[in-house]
């Protein structure tokens, strides 16, 4: 484990990380990707968020589908073709 200290505010906030991940935090530092750990934090937490936000409206649509909520497809094609420009289904 290797201690990382973050500003939260105001205030500091110490944390450990692993070897491996501080390993990684170093790695990108060393290649000049981010100019701190903590912007390499600060991009996996907001990376992190979008993956989490980008799950959880799979899985509502997967609920959706098991209430019976979703729309015939002579309703949805439309929708769909539209922003492809693609032709009305004949």
């Amino acid at each position: 484990m290797i201690g990382c200290t973050i500003r939260d505010g105001e205030d500091k906030v110490t944390i450990e990380l692993p070897t491996d991940i501080a390993q990684f935090v170093n790695e990108q530092l060393a290649a000049g990707r981010y100019m701190s750990a903590e912007e390499v934090l600060r991009d996996a937490v907001q990376s992190l968020k979008r993956f989490r936000a980008e799950v959880d409206a799979i899985q509502e649509g997967f609920d959706d589908l098991k209430a019976g909520r979703y729309p015939s497809f002579e309703d949805a094609d439309p929708e769909i073709r539209r922003p492809h420009n693609l032709p009305p289904a004949p």
